[in-house]
């Protein structure tokens, strides 16, 4: 995992903002820059939000495969589908869409760690491990740098994987509660999600029938 406090300080600015009307809700959609990637990050935001305590908050990191293509060999799309109904529901929240693609390995090498997994039969851990990377190298410090820009004293997380509650809090955001964020598995994602919670310590408890 990710040391949060070898993560250098982020700067980050807003370069547009609109109002976005969406099948969730109303939200206003604000593009991000940053000095450390400069890759544009996004922030769909409910309500005022401006010094307020305990903000609903998602961090959902890019998934081209799932997001987009609509793959079923993971959660994603249905967890930011889920995030988005959830804080459109309410008064004000927060998802933020990161560009941290494959859990930070970016595209390519992600597609690489598909076909390790379909040629050699390994865990989603056990791919990224092969091609020279940590199981999870994604870095939260740009999203708590989206955050404090946004006026967020302090967040409600949803989420279900322990080490982005640590990484928030170890970068200076409190968590003052973690909302429970399971998706219930499906024949393809399965073993991927049992991966997530017996190697990864993901928060999910999957019974025998799949249900978590």
């Amino acid at each position: 995992m990710n040391d949060p406090k070898r993560s250098p300080a982020v700067c980050v600015s807003v370069e547009a903002s609109a109002e976005l009307q969406t099948r969730h809700g109303n939200f206003r959609v604000l593009v991000f820059s940053n000095d450390a990637d400069g890759r544009e990050n996004v922030a769909v935001v409910r309500g005022d939000v401006w010094g307020v305590e305990g903000v609903p908050v998602r961090l959902h990191s890019e998934c081209m495969t799932g997001d987009v293509l609509g793959s079923l060999r993971c959660d994603c799309r249905d967890q930011l589908e889920r995030a988005l109904a959830h804080v459109g529901a309410l008064p004000r929240g927060v998802v933020l869409y990161l560009r941290q693609e494959g859990r930070g390995i970016g595209l390519i090498n992600k597609i690489r760690a598909y076909a390790l997994q379909q040629e050699q039969g390994l865990d989603t851990v056990d791919a990224n491990l092969a091609l020279g990377f940590r199981d999870d190298e994604r870095d939260y410090g740009i999203g708590v740098a989206m955050l404090r820009t946004l006026g967020v004293r302090s967040v409600r997380l949803l989420t279900n994987n322990p080490d982005k509650t640590r990484q928030l809090v170890a970068l200076g955001m409190p968590v003052l509660e973690r909302i429970p964020h399971a998706i219930p598995p499906g024949h393809h994602n399965r073993a991927y999600l049992e991966t997530k919670a017996r190697r990864s310590g993901h928060l999910l408890e999957i019974d025998e029938t799949g249900t978590p």
